[in-house]
């Protein structure tokens, strides 16, 4: 169930089975396949590794913000909100370090989100049909239950903190605003909701549907939204059917169902994990968000030979351009940074980090 639904490309046999970068340094937390937690940072040699009784079927993890030290995780039968001191010399942190939060038929639970505050978390869970928010210091929680959709599967919180897109696994999935706690429901057409980011401003929502290969917009967030309609009128940004290009080493075939998306904090790139190439393959667009709304095609991703993109994030706090991270099946992690100047990407550089 965690597999179905999780942003990883094949969660099940991925040696990574989740990524986040901290929102405000250069530091990053990765979930691998024995369920242990390491935290990398380029200014320390030491690297913690994180590991609970209770630290099973990690889906996802995600830092706090405005915080150095909480880190979230979803797991098979709870969240975990460790407490990693940045100042520790501690390569194994005690469990202790660990905040356990559950509720019943709470599990597994598949996405979290912290609040841009860091005050709120939410989590969900396919299982159960309330979103989850908790108030994290004291340790409670409010469910909020809609009947319709099943439970919920994928969780993505505005930057602006305004609204929460909740996908569920049937064909609709919700939007919930943050002052009142209420929601609109968002019908699909094929399939349910797969995948969904916000602008950099939070006013725009980009979103995937299950088995198809375009993207949709919604419109302004702070207006009234009317999906019904934009789904049946087929308006889409981008269509990523597959495409045949010429190539001297013969033609290579492109496009596909989309597994995830990411939309890189300055609102000027958008990366496309697709998942029916063999190797599956990154795209990449061009982007504006305001005043009016800008896709253009810019190019594709692929990895080393032999290596499949499972997952990709934009790092937080870049502040020459858009730095994409994409983690590979082989445990690599590749950083591929663009730079602009004068909103002209000049370089792409690989870094590898092992």
């Amino acid at each position: 169930m965690i597999a179905e639904f999780s942003q990883v490309l094949n969660w099940s046999d991925c040696v990574v089975r989740a990524f986040a970068w901290h929102p405000h340094t250069d530091k990053f937390a990765v979930a691998l396949l024995d369920d242990s937690i390491k935290i990398y940072n380029p200014k320390s040699a030491i690297t913690p590794t994180l590991k609970h009784r209770l630290q099973r079927n990690v889906a996802a993890v995600q830092w706090k913000p405005l915080c150095a030290s909480a880190l979230a995780v979803a797991c098979q039968n709870c969240l975990l909100v460790w407490n990693v001191d940045p100042c520790s010399l501690s390569t194994r942190p005690s469990s202790s370090c660990a905040q356990v939060l559950s509720h019943p038929g709470h599990s597994p639970v598949t996405s979290i989100a912290w609040s841009p505050s860091g005050s709120l978390l939410v989590s969900a869970s396919p299982l159960d049909t309330s979103m989850t928010v908790w108030d994290v210091a004291a340790e409670s929680c409010v469910p909020l239950q809609r009947v319709g959709g099943g439970g919920v599967t994928f969780l993505s919180w505005s930057p602006d903190g305004s609204h929460i897109l909740a996908s569920t696994p049937s064909a609709l999935f919700r939007v919930w605003e943050t002052r009142m706690w209420t929601c609109e429901r968002w019908p699909c057409i094929k399939g349910r909701c797969q995948s969904g980011c916000w602008s950099p401003d939070g006013s725009r929502l980009l979103f995937t549907v299950q088995g198809e290969m375009v993207i949709y917009p919604s419109m302004s967030a702070q207006h009234k939204l009317d999906t019904v309609n934009l789904l049946h009128k087929a308006v889409v940004v981008a269509d990523l059917s597959e495409t045949t290009f010429n190539s001297p080493d013969g033609d290579i075939i492109v496009g596909g169902e989309i597994q995830s998306l990411s939309w890189d904090p300055r609102g000027e790139r958008l990366a496309v994990l697709l998942k029916a190439n063999r190797p599956a393959i990154i795209a990449v667009f061009k982007t504006r968000a305001n005043p009016v709304f800008e896709l253009l095609p810019c190019g594709f991703v692929q990895g080393e030979l032999g290596a499949e993109p499972r997952l990709l994030q934009f790092h937080p706090n870049f502040q020459h351009g858009a730095l994409l991270t994409v983690v590979s099946d082989t445990i690599q992690i590749n950083t591929i940074i663009e730079f602009f100047v004068v909103k002209v990407p000049v370089v792409i550089l690989y870094v590898e980090y092992r």
